[in-house]
């Protein structure tokens, strides 16, 4: 009788990609893997001090997000990101976020809202304590969650594959804890004029949120 691996070698296994993946995005952020570079998974895994393996692993799930993509035998190349992509990026999400969010607020139960409140309130801390990988996991959370009361699955997976392609943009550069504190404050206000009902004023401030998160973005050219 074939014997299956052990359930507890494939969770290390998992958990050590999810690891790795997880000090890959801080990387980015802090600018440590710049954009238009092909880096090597070994050179990557004698870095982090890990096989080979679990870096691979992290990048094609990096890949998957768009965050780099893969140069054949050669390793992972860091996706370059202009200002125009994160300007067209922006106009989508506003033709397709705001009137999301005005409708929500119309259809969508108190109970429901409040529910959203938990993540809104983990980008406030994570913003505080400058964890902006932690604030980025959060603030992904939210949106989406808040989308998805809308009921429509493939505008949830557009907006997560827009956001997981421009997110890490604007972030790494300078001092970013002021502006990440003003990102996660929008999402409280914004939670509080829809559970009050106002529709116009969701669209409102779903409008400035979007600006603001594109000023983020914004570098020298």
């Amino acid at each position: 009788m074939e014997t299956s691996a052990p359930r507890q070698l494939v969770s290390v296994q998992e958990h050590l990609r999810d690891q790795v993946a997880h000090e890959l995005r801080a990387a980015l952020l802090a600018g440590e893997l710049r954009p238009g570079i092909v880096y090597s998974a070994p050179a990557l895994a004698a870095e982090y001090g890990v096989s080979a393996t679990p870096v691979r692993e992290a990048m094609l799930e990096l890949a998957r997000e768009g965050l780099v993509e893969a140069v054949r035998n050669k390793g992972f190349r860091v996706t370059e990101f202009t200002d125009r992509d994160l300007d067209d990026v922006t106009e989508i999400r506003s033709l397709i976020e705001i009137p999301t969010v005005g409708r929500v607020t119309e259809t969508a139960t108190p109970e429901q809202l409040r529910a959203l409140r938990p993540a809104a309130e983990e980008t406030v801390t994570a913003a505080r304590d400058g964890d902006l990988v932690g604030y980025l996991e959060a603030d992904q959370r939210f949106h989406l969650a808040l989308l998805a009361l809308g009921g429509n699955r493939h505008l949830v997976r557009v907006v997560g594959d827009l956001r997981r392609r421009s997110r890490l943009y604007g972030l790494g550069d300078g001092d970013h804890d002021g502006v990440l504190a003003e990102s996660a404050r929008q999402h409280l206000e914004l939670l509080d004029v829809m559970l009050d009902g106002d529709a116009e004023a969701a669209r409102e401030h779903m409008w400035h949120h979007l600006a603001h998160a594109r000023t983020r973005g914004a570098r020298e050219s």
